[in-house]
């Protein structure tokens, strides 16, 4: 399949509803509205292609660059790519969706991730907190360096009520990202959720981490995993 076969097959799957509610959230035009559940036979067909998600990437279309987190080849991107897509990511729900959680499957994860969170630009930030949540999700605890997570669990405790809106999200599921998925670092970030308490949003909504690993601990969910990143 070429861009041009692949763009006609998403938009014959875009639907009115869905297209409003992305646009709700943050997409604009062009787009079509396709379910991400929809998109997934066309990815069985293609499996991963890094020159077709490239170029569906580059479209500029909400859901053809969504689609090419599914089919892009997390290995063959380099520093420069992921840096490409997320100065293209326009809202969240590709900086933290398809940017980060392609990000997630590289070996140089973490360090794109904490040149990220040290940018300062709100997406940028999004993506690099995010980054860690969709790793902490999927990787052995013994893969990380416990020091430098208690580390941003401290620079979160300190900074996340000055952040810029989507990254007070981001940085709050990495709090509870780390309560739940991080064994090592549990009690600590419990700890660091009460610190901070509520962390307050748009349209008057609060965000309280230390609730939401609460519920997790009573389903006895602690050290979940995800068997893969992308769906």
């Amino acid at each position: 399949m070429n861009v041009e076969t692949v763009m006609q097959e998403l938009e014959l799957l875009g639907k009115e509803r869905t297209k409003k509610i992305y646009v709700s959230n943050g997409a604009h035009e062009p787009l079509f509205g396709v379910a991400t559940g929809e998109m997934k036979p066309i990815a069985k067909k293609i499996k991963l292609n890094q020159t077709l998600a490239e170029e569906l990437y580059n479209t500029g279309n909400y859901d053809a660059m969504y689609f090419a987190g599914v089919i892009a080849d997390p290995k063959a991107m380099t520093e420069a790519d992921f840096d490409r897509w997320i100065d293209a990511a326009y809202f969240y729900m590709l900086s933290d969706y398809v940017v980060a959680v392609t990000l997630a499957e590289t070996d140089i994860a973490e360090q794109v991730a904490d040149k990220w969170i040290l940018s300062g630009e709100e997406l940028k930030m999004s993506a690099g907190w995010s980054c860690y949540c969709w790793l902490l999700g999927n990787r052995r605890d013994s893969e990380f360096d416990e020091s430098k997570l208690a580390a941003l669990l401290e620079r979160v405790k300190n900074t996340i009520h000055d952040a810029p809106e989507r990254t007070k999200y981001a940085m709050n599921n990495f709090i509870y990202t780390v309560g739940v998925s991080y064994l090592p670092l549990h009690d600590k970030a419990i700890e660091t959720a009460k610190a901070v308490g509520p962390v307050e949003v748009e349209r008057n909504k609060s965000l309280i981490a230390s609730e939401r690993i609460q519920k997790e601990v009573e389903k006895g969910r602690i050290g979940f995993k995800r068997k893969y990143v992308r769906c």
